[in-house]
């Protein structure tokens, strides 16, 4: 083999490392405990590009015309915590609680 293909192989093999790993963190700190996180702010930078809102009845629909009312993180497919909390982790929003009546732009209806 040459020197370019086994270093094209080495590079590959470490990108693909390095998403797995980003995936399990984000897995990991998604399912923690939504009483250990801190609830999201949603003044902070990512929070309000994706219009997250702690009440999804306050979403700005002109803004976010996506926005439906069944639509909450509690029936999202990025949403991390139990049904029945106030809280969960997200997966946008690692270290991080989102309230299960919020609500972003990046919501995906949870899988049935």
């Amino acid at each position: 083999m040459s020197k370019a293909s086994d270093r094209r192989r080495f590079l590959f093999q470490v990108g693909a490392s390095g998403v797995a790993v980003l995936g399990m963190q984000s897995l990991v700190v998604g399912a923690a405990d939504a009483a250990d996180m801190p609830p999201l702010d949603p003044s902070g930078p990512q929070a309000s590009a994706l219009g997250y809102v702690a009440d999804g009845t306050t979403t700005d629909t002109a803004k976010f015309p996506r926005y439906r009312a069944e639509q909450e993180c509690v029936n999202c497919q990025l949403y991390q915590g139990d049904a029945t909390a106030a809280a969960g982790g997200c997966l946008l929003f690692a270290g991080k609680s989102v309230a299960a009546k919020g609500w972003c732009n990046a919501w995906a209806q949870k899988a049935s």
